[in-house]
C-alpha cells in the first residue's frame, strides 16, 4: 500500500491551487502543496469533471467556518477528533483555542509521512496534535482512547471527505461510533453525497475513473436528516455546495430545490448528539 493515499494527494493538491488563486481564495493553505506530492496533481487532471475539485474546496472552507464557531461558541468544547485525516493542516493553519487537542485519526503509514514531510518543512502547528494510527475498518476506538481521548468531554468531530468510500453499513457505523463516544456539547461537521449522485450520467466518468484507481465510491444518501438520525445524530443544518454559507458564487451549477427528486447532490452537515442515540 502507498503510504499516502491516491485522495489525500489529490486533495492536498486542490488545496494547494485554491490556496495560490490570485485575489478570492476560500481558504489559505500553505503547506498543501508539498503535501501534494507525488501524485496530486495529476489525480487533479485524471478526476478532473463532475464538479468534485469546486466541492472540495467549498467543503474546506465550510469545515473551517463550521469549527471555528463550533469552538468559540461553546468554552468546553476542546477536543477535535479528525477521522481519516489524511494531508488535513487546519491545526496548523488555523487559529483556534490555544488550549484545543485534535486527535488525527488514519492509517500509519499515512501519519508516519506526513509527519516526515510537517519536519521537513519546520512547520509548528498551532495546537496540540495526536496522531491516532488506526484502521477505520476495524477498531479506532482503542487507539483513540489510547492516545488521551476522552469520551467523558465534548467533542468536535470532523468527518471530511471519507463517507463516499465506505458501505452504507460501514458509514453508519462510524458515525454511530463517533455518536457514542460523544458526551453533551459535541458536534460532528460531515460530508456526504446522494444515491442519485452516484447512479448520475453527469458523474459516470469520474466515477469510473476512481474504481479503476481502487478508490470507488459505493455510499450515498438522499435523506441525510433521515440517515443521521438512524445514527444517533440530530441535524442541525444540511446545505448543498451553492447554498449561503456553503461557497455561494463559487459553485458552477445552480443548486435545485429540495423537493426536485432524483437530483444528483452532494450535502455538507453539522449535527448534535440526539437523544436516543444510534437507533
Amino acid at each position: 500500500m502507498q503510504p499516502v493515499s491516491y485522495t489525500a494527494q489529490w486533495t492536498a493538491a486542490i488545496r494547494a491551487l485554491e490556496t495560490e488563486r490570485a485575489e478570492d481564495a476560500l481558504f489559505s493553505d500553505p503547506l498543501a502543496r508539498a503535501l501534494s506530492e507525488p501524485d496530486g496533481f495529476r489525480l487533479i487532471e485524471r478526476y478532473r469533471g463532475a464538479g468534485v475539485q469546486d466541492f472540495v474546496v467549498i467543503r474546506t472552507r465550510f469545515f473551517d467556518d463550521q469549527a471555528a464557531a463550533a469552538l468559540a461558541q461553546a468554552p468546553d468544547l476542546r477536543q477535535v477528533a479528525m477521522i481519516a485525516a489524511g494531508m488535513d493542516t487546519r491545526p496548523f493553519r488555523l487559529d483556534w483555542p490555544a488550549d484545543a487537542r485534535v486527535y488525527e485519526v488514519d492509517h500509519a503509514p499515512l501519519l508516519d509521512e506526513k509527519a516526515r514531510r510537517l519536519s521537513t518543512l519546520g512547520a509548528t502547528a498551532r495546537v496540540a496534535r495526536a496522531p491516532v494510527p488506526a484502521d477505520l475498518a476495524v477498531d479506532w476506538v482503542e487507539p483513540l482512547k489510547s492516545a488521551g481521548f476522552d469520551p467523558q468531554a465534548p467533542t468536535l468531530w470532523l468527518v471530511e471527505g471519507l463517507l463516499f468510500f465506505l458501505t452504507d453499513d460501514q458509514a453508519r457505523h462510524v458515525l454511530s461510533t463517533c455518536r457514542s463516544l460523544s458526551a453533551p456539547g459535541s458536534r460532528l461537521v460531515v460530508d456526504m453525497t446522494s444515491a442519485a449522485l452516484l447512479r448520475s450520467p453527469f458523474t459516470r466518468a469520474f466515477l469510473a475513473t476512481l474504481e479503476a484507481d481502487g478508490n470507488p465510491w459505493r455510499f450515498g444518501t438522499d435523506e441525510p436528516e433521515a440517515f443521521l438520525e438512524t445514527t444517533g445524530w440530530t441535524p442541525l443544518v444540511v446545505k448543498e455546495p451553492g447554498a449561503p454559507g456553503a461557497g455561494e458564487g463559487r459553485w458552477p451549477y445552480t443548486p435545485q430545490p429540495r423537493e426536485v427528486t432524483g437530483a444528483a447532490r452532494s450535502w455538507l452537515v453539522v449535527a448534535e448528539p440526539g437523544a436516543g442515540g444510534a437507533t
